[in-house]
């Protein structure tokens, strides 16, 4: 829709100087809205005709001043072509900006993307790590396939992006990358950030997430039990590569380590606690979190199994880790072997340590947060949901105190 626009030029009496001339500005109308700059130019009023917005006579002054706010005239009208060009709206603050040369220099969406991408590579193991990259890469690749499928462009202004755009990109993310509610929620969150890097630069004015609402299905999380903790200990898997794997994971199961955690460990990890046992001392990869944790029985027999293998005399590491994705390959062979009906990550043995070896044992939720290396305990809260074991006992002894004090 075309913008209706009336130009006119008029002195401005109200500032008449101490000489007696007059500024003649520009006074714009865009849909009813004003829009006034002066022309720097001046006039008596006294030559000044208000019927025909022009200087009066043909003398040599007002030819040049007429033939001024005529080129004023038509740079308003190449301007307004030129918004209309560029596929903006007509208004008085676009046009005020393309006339006053006060435009801001479009930031494009991609380069400050592919800029944090650049600088978190450059930081890993230091301050990220290699996961969260990897989901950031994924991030910007859905996000130019999101523009291209939306807009048919291969990047936007980072001004153009708003609350329909969110909604779009999840949108797309749920359908044509058939992400799940959790995995969606995620990439956006990772939007989120690019974001609040523009916010804070002053690249955008409004931030586009103001109303913008998401949240994360809660997942259950898969745990082993007593019973198939057991299977994994006394299987014969008669397999030098599967009982690394196999014991590896066992140790993360008694520790409450990440995968990555449990890579990077050396002896000089294990230290003597405040209680004269050992413990081990490490920082947590994922959010820098010191994880202190007495190394159990369990544990501690499979450091000193693993002490003599050439890969840890070799790397200096305290236990032969694969890569995580042979670990979670032989982790699925090796719970067939067990009869374990469950799709065994090693991520799995965090969540065993949380629910089974700990709270279910009576420790603490707030020592379990610790040795975890959660910032938040409401994360840890998340294992203490699903122990229905615990929830039971906890019972029984509340059912027993109120028996007594009945019989009082």
């Amino acid at each position: 829709m075309n913008a209706k626009i009336s130009i006119l030029f008029y002195a401005k009496r109200a500032k008449t100087s101490v000489a007696g001339l007059v500024p003649i500005y520009l006074r714009i109308t865009i849909d009813g809205v004003r829009l006034e700059i002066s022309s720097k130019r001046f006039v008596t009023p006294e030559k000044w005709s208000q019927e025909q917005s022009r200087m009066k006579g043909s003398s040599e002054e007002a030819r040049s001043l007429n033939a001024y706010l005529d080129i004023l005239k038509a740079k308003v009208h190449d301007a307004q072509k030129e918004i209309v060009q560029e596929g903006d709206l007509v208004s008085v603050d676009t046009l005020k900006n393309k006339l006053l040369g006060t435009l801001q220099k479009s930031r494009m969406l991609i380069p400050i993307f592919q800029d944090h991408n650049n600088r978190m590579e450059a930081l890993i193991d230091k301050e990220f790590a290699q996961g969260t990259l990897t989901r950031y890469k994924t991030c910007i690749s859905h996000t130019k396939e999101f523009l291209k499928w939306k807009f048919n462009l291969s990047d936007i202004d980072v001004r153009k992006i708003d609350y329909a755009f969110l909604n779009d990109f999840e949108f797309y993310l749920r359908t044509e990358k058939s992400c799940n509610n959790n995995s969606a929620v995620k990439y956006i969150k990772n939007f989120g950030k690019i974001i609040r890097i523009c916010l804070a630069n002053g690249w955008i004015e409004r931030d586009p997430f103001v109303n913008y609402h998401s949240k994360f299905n809660e997942v259950t999380r898969q745990f082993l039990n007593e019973q198939e903790i057991e299977k994994l200990f006394t299987k014969d898997l008669r397999n030098e590569r599967l009982s690394q794997v196999r014991d590896v994971f066992l140790f993360s199961c008694f520790t409450g380590l990440a995968y990555i955690d449990t890579q990077k460990l050396t002896q000089q990890n294990i230290n003597l606690g405040l209680d004269g046992n050992k413990w081990i001392f490490t920082t947590r990869q994922k959010t820098k979190t010191t994880s202190n944790i007495p190394l159990l029985p369990q544990a501690e027999k499979i450091i000193e199994q693993y002490q003599t293998h050439p890969i840890c005399i070799n790397s200096g590491k305290l236990l032969p880790v694969l890569s995580n994705q042979k670990m979670n390959a032989y982790l699925k062979e090796i719970a067939d072997l067990c009869g374990i009906d469950k799709e065994l990550t090693y991520h799995i043995a965090r969540h065993t340590f949380a629910t089974t070896v700990t709270l279910s044992n009576g420790v603490s939720i707030e020592s379990v947060s610790k040795m975890l290396g959660h910032k938040s305990i409401k994360t840890t809260q998340h294992y203490a949901k699903i122990l229905d074991k615990k929830v039971s006992e906890d019972m029984v002894i509340l059912r027993e105190k109120l028996e007594y004090r009945k019989v009082q």
